[in-house]
C-alpha cells in the first residue's frame, strides 16, 4: 500500500482518491487553529506556493485531539485560514489521527514513518510526512519543524 490507495474528504465533503495526487511530491500535515503552531499554515502557504508548478500539493487534515485547537466545523476551519493565511493548499474534513478512529491515511503514514524510538503516535498538531512521487512515505518531521527547513528534501525528491 502507498498514500494513493486511501480516500479523504475535502473540507466540503467532497470525496478526493488520493490518486488524484500519483506523481506528486506531498506534505501532509495534521493542522489546528487555536495552537501554538498554528502560525506554520504561512509557511506550508509558502511552500506549496514555491513547489506547486513543480508537482508538490500540500495536504492538510485538522485535527481537534490536542489540546481541542481544532473545535470550528468545516466551514469554520476553511475561513480561518484563508481569511488569516490565504491558505490556498488543499484542506479535509476534520479526521482523528491517534486512536481506534484514526483516519487509515494517517494509520498507514504513522506505520511507515515512526517517530522517535519508534513510536507511531502522533504527539501534537502540524506533525508533517513528506511522501515522494511513488506515494511512499520518505520522512516525518516533529511539529516543531518549521515549513521552510523542509525545502531541501522537497528539492531532493523533486530532483529524482
Amino acid at each position: 500500500m502507498n498514500v494513493f490507495d486511501f480516500q479523504a474528504a475535502l473540507l466540503d465533503g467532497t470525496p478526493i482518491d488520493l490518486s488524484r495526487y500519483r506523481g506528486k511530491v506531498l506534505l501532509i500535515v495534521n493542522t489546528a487553529s487555536a495552537c501554538g503552531f498554528t502560525p506554520q499554515y504561512k509557511g506550508l502557504e509558502e511552500v506549496y506556493r514555491q513547489f506547486r508548478e513543480r508537482g508538490v500539493e500540500v495536504l492538510g487534515f485538522p485535527c481537534n485531539q490536542f489540546g481541542h485547537q481544532e473545535p470550528g466545523g468545516e466551514a469554520e476551519i476553511g475561513a480561518f485560514c484563508e481569511k488569516n493565511y490565504g491558505v490556498s493548499f488543499p484542506l479535509f474534513a476534520k479526521v482523528e489521527v491517534n486512536g481506534p478512529g484514526a483516519h487509515p491515511l494517517f494509520q498507514h503514514l504513522k506505520h511507515a514513518a515512526p517517530g522517535v524510538l519508534g513510536t507511531e503516535l502522533i504527539k501534537w498538531n502540524f506533525t508533517k510526512f513528506l511522501v515522494g512521487r511513488d506515494g511512499k512515505v520518505v520522512r516525518r518531521y516533529a511539529p516543531q519543524t518549521k515549513p521552510e527547513e523542509i525545502t531541501g528534501d522537497i528539492e531532493q525528491l523533486l530532483g529524482r
